[in-house]
């Protein structure tokens, strides 16, 4: 897990995905579409990525991406994104960890 924690130290909002993963891309053009310029991390194409995938499925992530993190804390895949969003809780954290700077609906 050391090596999640060092690729989502100092970054507001962290997604790890994969290039062909449908349920990745949804995640991250959800989150974008606040403004938010989250790193995105592509596991299958970093040397890595099986080690990185390992310590995914180790927080819990099932499947191992999408993996969302948000002012370094661990928020889940698309279910929970998409889950904070209905319930109009995702703004607020982008907000706290600073990954936007203004919202309103």
């Amino acid at each position: 897990m050391d090596v999640v924690t060092s690729l989502t130290a100092d970054k507001p909002v962290v997604i790890f995905s994969k290039s062909t993963c449908f349920m990745s891309h949804t995640v991250k053009a959800l989150i974008c579409s606040f403004g938010a310029s989250p790193t995105i991390i592509e596991v299958d194409k970093m040397p890595s990525g099986q080690q990185v995938e390992r310590a995914l499925i180790q927080l819990g992530c099932k499947p191992s991406v999408p993996a969302v993190f948000i002012g370094q804390q661990f928020i889940g895949g698309a279910d929970e994104v998409i889950k904070l969003n209905v319930q109009n809780k995702l703004a607020q954290l982008l907000l706290g960890a600073k990954a936007i700077f203004i919202w309103s609906r």
